[in-house]
């Protein structure tokens, strides 16, 4: 007598949960960047930068943890679009204050507000979709 499952198997589900599994995968993927760079941030850049710009590195690391949590846990419910807006203004927020502290490059400040807008939107997009019980389908 053979047993069967109940539980879906990946493939044949009926339901594609490839672009939420990569959500989570980008935001594990994220965080583990994140957590690295706050070290060296700390332990690396500490006594080579001045406090201003080691402050800017640090700000970058800190929402870029955000961004990784937010995307971690939206992708486990199912969400979709949120999770990959999240990631491009963490890339484009984080990154270009990563830059900027390295290089002392100044001007690289004026596109990280856009970083923030894409975080911010791939946000109130997670809450309207909530709001709307659409998981597993954004």
């Amino acid at each position: 007598m053979s047993q069967t499952s109940d539980a879906p198997t990946r493939q044949g589900s009926g339901h594609d949960r490839g672009p939420a599994v990569a959500a989570v995968r980008a935001g594990a993927i994220l965080a583990a960047i994140g957590v690295g760079l706050g070290a060296f941030g700390a332990h690396g850049l500490s006594d080579r930068l001045p406090p201003d710009l080691l402050a800017v590195f640090e700000t970058g690391v800190r929402y870029q943890m955000y961004a990784a949590l937010a995307m971690l846990a939206l992708g486990a419910i199912g969400q979709r679009r949120a999770p990959m807006l999240l990631l491009a203004g963490a890339v484009v927020f984080g990154g270009s204050l990563y830059v900027l502290a390295l290089s002392g490059v100044r001007w690289l400040g004026a596109i990280t507000p856009i970083g923030g807008v894409l975080m911010i939107i791939g946000l109130i997009l997670a809450a309207v979709d909530a709001g709307r019980g659409r998981f597993g389908s954004r």
